[in-house]
């Protein structure tokens, strides 16, 4: 597949141009001949007839950088005089940064904010520790945490080349949640070390945010944490998965007029996020459910499942699908399959074996950066294609989930996200998708429809109240009448110590 031009490849090559007179346009139109797109061109300086000027183009890879340098200097009048790449100059000094909320002008401020009188706040949470999630950043802050054992399509790059995909991460809490969040990178990947390093950070902390630990690590860590803790603890590489690509199912069987308890889904890779696909469709009602690794599908009869030596969490899948015990490859599998979720590798299946899948099939084809199986190959035999890519139609991508999850449970001090609150941020996502709106290409709203994340935050906060677990109203002193957003208790009801004034 030959590589598009894209953002993460911008280069802004500053040019000398020593005749303006028409050089301009021979400029622009050799860097589109070499494959490049411009951008933006900004005026930097003029010199009579001569200028610099910084030329803002989209490449498809460093290779390709070269190319269009060489194109540029071949114009007559033009000298390259400087190169710099945007995506390395957008991470210098890191992403994200603190900010004080309130300024801290005189001394009376030095003196509330700090010493003296912030020791009155620190005896008033010794005295009731769930005060934490009324003064402190508690409530509205989140642990981003890695080992960098399984970094998107990198692998075990480790904790350091880890940073900046959590830094990433928190800031799109910010952005599309209002969440404070903090990337905290081990140097370990010893799964007690992990375990008893969050317990330990985890009083600073409103929620856990499990990112790119490789399985089964994962969900050892997840469990434990979640059985010591009484905050949320959410692996996103399983459930933020999960629940996107719930949500896209959901309108995709509206427009292929099928019922989620008739479908026949084949899963291509079973590692964290295969795993939790799989138990979120089997709570939904899937019935039929088939799956494949590296070494063919997944059945009680497989000689790994007979020995003993498959690993706990594929034994498990075994015994709760592929009943007849259907042999083989993928491509042989998918004989009357309804949707194939592929959260594998590369083009790990060909796309001819797409044609004896069911009239009107679906593919979720989700591995980065290059799907299982091409969008526009899969096209000829498939009704409904997505991808985990931003340039193609029907982007299933995480960031439509954690930030309103998290922004939902930590709005009512849930103790935890439990599968209700999944299927309900599920539910919320394919909803802001309106029935009218719905089309092939359009089954799953944009990551960047505003939209989303406090329709997410509705909802899961709605199903923590239905089923018991909200918090907010009772430990901390927060009034049914207060409204709580971005950590901010506005109604005038928190419960504030005797003498030490009003909110």
């Amino acid at each position: 597949m030959s590589a598009t031009p894209s953002a993460q490849y911008r280069l802004t090559i500053r040019v000398r141009i020593e005749d303006e007179q028409g050089t301009l346009g021979l400029l622009t139109a050799a860097i589109s001949e070499a494959g490049g797109i411009v951008a933006a061109v900004d005026l930097v300086e003029v010199d009579g007839p001569r200028s610099v000027r910084d030329i803002v183009v989209d490449a498809s890879g460093r290779e390709h950088w070269g190319r269009i340098l060489g194109a540029i200097e071949a114009v007559p009048g033009v000298r390259v005089i400087d190169t710099t790449d945007r995506t390395f100059l957008l991470h210098v000094g890191g992403k994200i940064e603190q900010h004080n909320k309130h300024p801290l002008k005189t001394r009376d401020d030095l003196s509330m904010v700090y010493t003296p009188g912030v020791a009155r706040v620190c005896l008033a949470i010794a005295d009731d520790p769930q005060k934490a999630f009324q003064y402190t950043i508690k409530r509205n802050t989140v642990a981003v945490v890695s080992d960098g054992s399984a970094v998107l399509g990198l692998g075990d790059i480790g904790p350091r080349a880890a940073m900046p995909v959590m830094e990433g991460k928190c800031c799109l809490f910010k952005e599309f949640a209002g969440v404070d969040a903090f990337p905290i990178c081990l140097q370990t990947a010893d799964t007690a070390e992990i375990v008893r390093t969050v317990e330990a950070i985890a009083p600073a902390f409103g929620g856990i945010n499990l990112e790119d630990i490789s399985a089964p690590r994962c969900f050892q860590i997840e469990e434990q944490l979640r059985e010591r803790l009484e905050i949320p603890v959410f692996h996103d590489d399983q459930h933020g998965t999960a629940v996107v690509v719930m949500a896209a199912l959901l309108n995709a069987v509206k427009l292929t007029d099928r019922r989620l308890e008739d479908l026949r889904v084949m899963i291509i890779g079973l590692g964290a996020a295969g795993i939790a696909v799989t138990k979120i469709l089997l709570a939904a009602g899937v019935r039929d459910i088939i799956g494949a690794d590296s070494r063919g599908t997944l059945h009680v009869r497989r000689e790994d499942y007979m020995d003993g030596s498959m690993n706990e969490l594929k034994r498990w899948f075994c015994e709760s699908t592929n009943p007849d015990c259907r042999t083989g490859s993928p491509a042989d599998a998918l004989d009357g399959e309804d949707l194939l979720i592929g959260v594998s590798g590369a083009q790990v299946l060909p796309v001819e074996a797409l044609s004896r899948m069911n009239r009107d099939a679906m593919v979720f084809a989700m591995a980065n950066p290059i799907p299982e199986v091409l969008p526009e190959a899969a096209a000829a035999y498939v009704r409904i294609v997505a991808t985990g890519r931003s340039d193609y139609p029907n982007q299933i991508n995480n960031v439509l989930a954690f930030p309103g999850i998290f922004r939902g449970a930590l709005d009512v001090l849930a103790p935890a996200i439990t599968e209700g609150m999944k299927m309900a941020a599920a539910h919320a996502i394919a909803d802001v998708v309106d029935e009218r709106e719905l089309r092939d290409d359009y089954i799953i709203p944009s990551v960047f429809n505003r939209d989303v994340a406090p329709a997410v935050a509705a909802a899961v906060a709605e199903q923590a109240r239905a089923a018991g677990t909200a918090r907010a109203g009772q430990e901390v002193g927060f009034a049914p009448g207060d409204v709580i957003t971005g950590g901010t208790v506005t109604g005038g009801s928190a419960s504030i110590p005797i003498g030490e004034g009003r909110a």
